[in-house]
C-alpha cells in the first residue's frame, strides 16, 4: 500500500507538473500577463485545453473536500479553493509582486500598505474582464455537466481573487511583526487593509466559497483572530481615541455655547459637538469588522468609555455649581453669591444641560442606526442562546458585564417566553446616566432662576399703598409700578438668555415655573398681605400683566406665563369689582316702590329684550361689589354659582372670600 501510494502521488505530480508546463508556455505565447494579449493563431484553443486537463486533474481531490450530504456550512471552516490554472497564471504576478514589495525597493514601505493592496486591486481590474469572458465559460460548461461541481466552483473573478490573496496574506504576515509595536503604522494599516476586504466585498462580490450566504470575514479578520494582533491594535485605538477626546475636553473653548447649531433644538457646547464627532469617527473605524465580538468591544472599551468620561467631567461640573452655590462654598471659592448664582451660575448650569441632552439626543439617533441596530439584534440573540451562570455573547463577553454597560434588557431574553421582547437599545444605560443628570440640572436651574426672581421681586413686595391708591379714569392708561423694573430686568436677562440655548419643550416648562414663582409670590405676599381699594387693584393687575408681557416678549412663548397666572388674574377680577349698583338692584328699584320686581318681567327680560332668559342669570357686567359679597358670603352654593356667573373658574369659595376681605371698602 506504502509503494502503491507514493508510486500515485509520483504519477500524479509528474501529470500536474506537465500539464502546468505546457500551460506556461501557452501564457507565455499569449503574453500573459500584459495588457494587450495574443488570442490568435490557435494560442486561445490551446490555453483552453490545457485548462481544463489542469481541471479534470483536480477535480476529483475536490469532490472529496465536499460532505455525504452535498451540503455546504454556513460557516465554512475550509480554506477558498484555488483552481490549479489560476495558480499557475498568478505565478508571474506573485514574481512581480515580490520583485516590487520585497528588499529595499522604494514601493516596498512599511507606512505605506496602501501601495501593494492597491496593486492586488490594479490586477483584479486589469484581468477580470479575461476571467470574465474566457475562464468563465468553462466553469459555467462544467457546472452543467456536473451538479456536485456546483459546491466546488464559484464565479470566474472570486476564482481569481482566491489565487491572489495568498500573496496579500504572505506580505501582511511579513510587515505585521515589524510594526506591532508602532501605533500610527499598525493603526493606519489595520484600517487600509478594512478598506482593501471592504473593496473586494462591495465592487467585486467576492464569494470564496461557492453557495455561501454567509459574508466573507476577509483578511482582517485573519490577522486580527487567527493571528492575534486584535488586542494591541484595540490598544492603539483606544489610545489614540482617549488622546484626542482628552484635548477635546479641555480646550478652552470647550464650554462655549455653539449658537450657529441647528435650529429648533437645545444649542449644544462645543465640546460635545466634537465628542459626539470623534465618536462618530470611531464608529466608522470599526463599522466594516466582520466579528461580533471585535464590534461590541470596540463599543465597550472605546465609545462607551468615552461617553462614561464625559458624563463624569458633566457631573463634576455640576458638583462643583452646587459647591459653590451655598454660603460655605463661597465662602472657600472666594465667590459672590451673584458670580454663583447669577447670570455666571445660570450659563454654567445650562452649559452642562445643553451637552447632557445634545449626547442624550444623539444616542437616540444612534440606536436607530442600521449598523447599531444589526448589532443589537445580533446581541439580543445570542443573550437568548446563551442563559445561566456566566453567561457569554462573544469571546471575553459576559452577559452580565455587556448588560451593565448597555441594556439591562438583555439579561431578561433567557427563555423564549422573551422572544417577541423589543424593548431596550445598545446605549440605554448610558442614555439613562445622560438623562439623569440633564434632569438633576434642569431642577437645578429652576433652583437658580427661584432665587433670582424671589429677590428681584422683593421692592415690589415690600410696596404697600395699594389701598391709598386714587380711583383710575382709564384702565387702559395705567402703567406699570416703577417697583417692576428689578424684576423686568432680571426676567430679560435670564429668560433672554435661555431663550437663545434651549429648545421649546425645555424652555416652556421653565417659563411656566418662573411664571408660577411669580404667581406664588404675587398672591401669598401681596394679594394676601395688603389691603385695596378698587384702584390698588386696576393697578396690580396691570402690573401682572407687565410681568406677562414682560416674559413673553422675551421668550417668545405665549402661553406658558399667563396660564399659570390665572388664579391671580381672577383673584384681582375679583378684587376690583366696582361699588357700583347691578342692573339687578336698579330694576328693583324700578320695580314697585318696594324693592320687588313684577313677576312677568323678571321671567321675560332679556339684554336683545327677547323671551325666556331668567332674571337670575347675572353676568359679570351686572355685578357689583356688593352683591358679590352678599352671594359669596351668603352660602356655598350661591358663592359657586356667583363665581361662574364671574367668569372665575380657579378660585374656590374660601378663596373668594378671603380675596374679597382685602378690599378696603369691605374689610371694615
Amino acid at each position: 500500500m506504502d509503494l502503491v501510494e507514493r508510486e500515485t502521488d509520483r504519477v500524479y505530480h509528474e501529470m500536474k507538473n506537465a500539464l502546468e508546463n505546457d500551460l506556461r508556455r501557452t501564457l507565455e505565447r499569449m503574453k500573459w500577463p500584459q495588457k494587450e494579449l495574443n488570442l490568435q493563431d490557435g494560442v486561445l484553443d490551446a490555453w483552453d485545453t490545457q485548462v481544463g486537463l489542469l481541471l479534470d486533474l483536480q477535480e476529483p481531490d475536490l469532490l472529496d473536500q465536499i460532505p455525504s450530504d452535498g451540503a455546504v456550512p454556513a460557516s465554512p471552516t475550509i480554506e477558498p479553493i484555488i483552481l490549479l490554472p489560476v495558480e499557475v497564471m498568478v505565478q508571474p504576478l506573485a514574481a512581480r509582486f515580490r520583485y516590487h514589495f520585497y528588499g529595499e525597493r522604494p514601493t516596498n514601505r512599511l507606512d505605506k500598505p496602501e501601495y501593494f493592496l492597491t496593486h492586488i486591486l490594479d490586477l483584479l481590474d486589469r484581468h477580470h474582464g479575461f476571467m470574465t469572458e474566457v475562464l468563465g465559460p468553462i466553469i459555467d460548461g462544467r457546472l452543467r455537466r456536473f451538479e456536485a461541481l456546483e459546491n466546488v466552483y464559484t464565479d470566474a473573478v472570486s476564482s481569481f481573487i482566491n489565487g491572489l490573496l495568498p500573496m496579500v496574506v504572505v506580505k501582511c504576515l511579513s510587515v505585521l511583526p515589524q510594526i506591532s509595536s508602532q501605533p500610527q503604522l499598525l493603526s493606519h494599516f489595520i484600517h487600509e487593509l478594512m478598506a482593501f476586504d471592504g473593496t473586494l466585498r462591495d465592487s467585486w462580490a467576492y464569494t470564496p466559497v461557492p453557495r455561501l450566504f454567509t459574508e466573507w470575514r476577509g483578511v482582517t479578520w485573519s490577522m486580527l483572530t487567527t493571528h492575534g494582533y486584535f488586542q494591541p491594535w484595540l490598544e492603539v485605538e483606544k489610545d489614540f481615541a482617549l488622546a484626542r477626546y482628552k484635548t477635546i475636553r479641555d480646550a478652552p473653548d470647550s464650554g462655549d455655547i455653539d449658537f450657529d447649531a441647528e435650529t429648533g433644538q437645545t444649542k449644544p457646547t462645543k465640546g460635545a459637538i466634537r465628542v459626539n464627532d470623534l465618536l462618530e469617527t470611531i464608529t466608522d473605524r470599526y463599522r466594516t469588522l466582520s466579528s461580533f465580538s471585535h464590534k461590541m468591544k470596540f463599543l465597550i472599551d472605546i465609545q462607551l468609555s468615552i461617553f462614561d468620561d464625559y458624563h463624569n467631567y458633566l457631573h463634576g461640573a455640576l458638583q462643583a455649581f452646587l459647591v459653590s452655590s451655598h454660603t460655605a462654598g463661597r465662602l472657600l471659592q472666594g465667590e459672590s453669591v451673584a458670580d454663583a448664582l447669577g447670570i455666571k451660575g445660570l450659563e454654567s448650569l445650562t452649559k452642562i444641560f445643553s451637552s447632557a441632552e445634545f449626547l442624550e439626543r444623539k444616542m437616540s439617533d444612534w440606536s436607530d442606526d442600521l449598523f447599531f441596530l444589526e448589532l443589537w439584534d445580533e446581541l439580543q440573540d445570542r443573550a437568548r442562546a446563551n442563559s445561566g451562570a456566566n453567561a457569554s455573547v462573544g469571546q471575553d463577553l459576559q452577559v452580565d458585564d455587556v448588560a451593565a454597560k448597555t441594556s439591562s434588557a438583555i439579561k431578561s431574553l433567557g427563555n423564549d417566553s422573551d422572544f417577541e421582547n423589543d424593548g431596550g437599545a445598545l446605549f440605554d444605560e448610558t442614555a439613562l446616566s445622560y438623562r439623569r443628570l440633564r434632569e438633576r440640572c434642569e431642577g437645578e436651574i429652576l433652583r437658580t432662576l427661584d432665587f433670582n426672581t424671589r429677590n428681584a421681586l422683593r421692592p415690589f413686595i415690600k410696596v404697600s399703598h395699594w389701598s391709598s391708591l386714587s380711583v383710575p379714569t382709564d384702565d387702559g392708561a395705567l402703567a406699570a409700578s416703577p417697583a417692576l423694573d428689578g424684576i423686568l430686568q432680571t426676567l430679560s436677562s435670564l429668560l433672554g438668555y435661555l431663550a437663545r440655548v434651549l429648545a421649546l419643550g425645555p424652555l416652556r416648562r421653565i417659563t411656566k415655573h418662573v411664571a408660577s414663582t411669580i404667581h406664588r409670590e404675587l398672591y401669598d405676599n401681596v394679594l394676601m398681605y395688603h389691603n385695596f381699594s378698587s384702584a390698588g387693584a386696576a393697578q396690580l393687575k396691570r402690573d401682572v400683566a407687565a410681568i406677562e408681557e414682560g416674559i413673553e416678549s422675551v421668550t417668545k412663548v405665549y402661553g406658558p406665563a399667563s396660564g399659570s397666572m390665572n388664579r391671580l388674574n381672577e383673584a384681582l377680577s375679583l378684587l376690583g369689582l366696582p361699588t357700583r349698583q347691578s342692573s339687578v338692584a336698579a330694576s328693583a328699584d324700578d320695580g314697585d316702590g318696594w324693592g320687588f320686581e313684577e313677576p312677568d318681567e323678571a321671567a321675560t327680560q332679556d339684554d336683545d329684550g327677547g323671551a325666556g332668559a331668567p332674571a337670575s342669570r347675572i353676568s359679570e357686567k351686572e355685578l357689583g361689589l356688593w352683591e358679590a359679597e352678599k352671594l359669596i358670603f351668603q352660602t356655598n352654593e350661591s358663592a359657586r354659582k356667583a363665581l361662574a356667573d364671574l367668569g372665575l373658574y380657579h378660585l374656590s369659595e374660601a378663596d373668594a372670600r378671603n380675596i374679597l376681605k382685602r378690599r378696603i371698602e369691605l374689610n371694615s
